[in-house]
């Protein structure tokens, strides 16, 4: 099985053989691993004074370096990140990935269209929102969604180029949702319930992304029917063991090896994560091993190495299993 095909088997909760599927959602690491400037640090001011064979060097520079890192680091999908971040571009750079990868990995773009927790310069605002204007809110998320399965259907237009989505709005603190659940259901999961089911006719696939203590709306995003939950935060206190026991047969699982120990643990503490998440996400398949973030900025480069080491010794099903 091609890794995209391995992917597509746990997004599915589907047996699989051999070692459990693993990628990132973003790996920022470029420079030190690759010797290249991540996709999204760079500054395209210039962009519209290139020449077009200037912009297609840099789209295959951007792809390569998608391929590059997920080629040597195992991954068995790629969240791509254009820049610029046009529909156009998007479109130019799956295109080339396509052409360069075949089918092997699995392709998604940013894809959410709910609200997450709002920058603080904007949180009194949707505050008032809230209380004063809840139809007027409403009216927003309604027409967010329609905006997102409108770029989906365009998407769609392009056979084979595009797998699906992640939904990448955080709706969480480490002590729990920014929104009461009773709030959630209100203004968030009939809308995000409509974007799952849109992109789901579509014939995409949905990993539904949130950082923090998720558990007061587990039933909710569970409900919405996404094919994934990512990132299942251990600094949060979202035990996997607990979560594969709760929903386990419903939805695929992804992450939970512990980021703020990657980047400040000791070595003994990253093994216990790393392999803590292996030992409770893989039984009954549906796993998708990964850290509970990404690989950011900071983060050092041998302790993701380290993580991946154990991956390799524990993360592999046997047959039968």
């Amino acid at each position: 099985m091609l890794p995209r095909e391995r992917f597509i088997s746990a997004l599915e909760r589907k047996p699989i053989e051999g070692r459990v599927p693993h990628f990132e959602l973003v790996f920022y690491l470029t420079m030190e691993a690759l010797g290249k400037v991540h996709p999204n640090h760079r500054n395209y001011a210039q962009w519209e004074q290139m020449s077009q064979e200037e912009k297609k060097l840099h789209r295959e520079d951007i792809a390569g370096i998608f391929l590059a890192t997920a080629e040597k680091y195992e991954h068995s999908a790629i969240f791509v990140h254009p820049n610029p971040t046009t529909f156009e571009e998007t479109v130019k750079l799956l295109e080339i990935l396509r052409e360069k990868s075949g089918d092997k990995y699995f392709l998604m773009v940013h894809g959410d269209a709910t609200f997450g927790i709002p920058p603080g310069e904007k949180i009194e605002e949707f505050i008032y929102q809230v209380a004063d204007e809840p139809d007027k809110l409403k009216e927003k998320a309604e027409s967010m969604v329609n905006k997102a399965l409108a770029r989906a259907e365009k998407f769609s237009r392009y056979p084979g180029l595009l797998d699906g989505f992640a939904l990448c709005a955080d709706y969480c603190f480490n002590t729990g949702p920014f929104l009461s659940p009773s709030m959630f259901a209100e203004f968030i999961t009939p809308y995000l319930k409509k974007l799952i089911q849109g992109y789901r006719d579509m014939g995409f696939y949905t990993i539904k992304h949130t950082d923090g203590n998720i558990m007061p709306i587990l039933d909710q995003l569970t409900e919405a029917h996404p094919h994934a939950l990512h990132s299942l935060d251990p600094q949060a206190g979202v035990d996997i063991a607990e979560v594969k026991r709760l929903i386990g047969e419903r939805v695929c699982l992804i992450g939970n090896v512990n980021c703020g120990l990657l980047q400040t643990g000791s070595e003994e503490e990253v093994i216990e994560s790393a392999s803590y998440a292996l030992k409770y996400g893989m039984p009954g398949y549906g796993y998708i091993f990964s850290t509970s973030n990404c690989v950011y900025t900071g983060m050092p480069l041998k302790r993701y190495e380290l993580m991946l080491e154990i991956w390799r010794k524990e993360g592999n099903y046997t047959t039968g299993e």
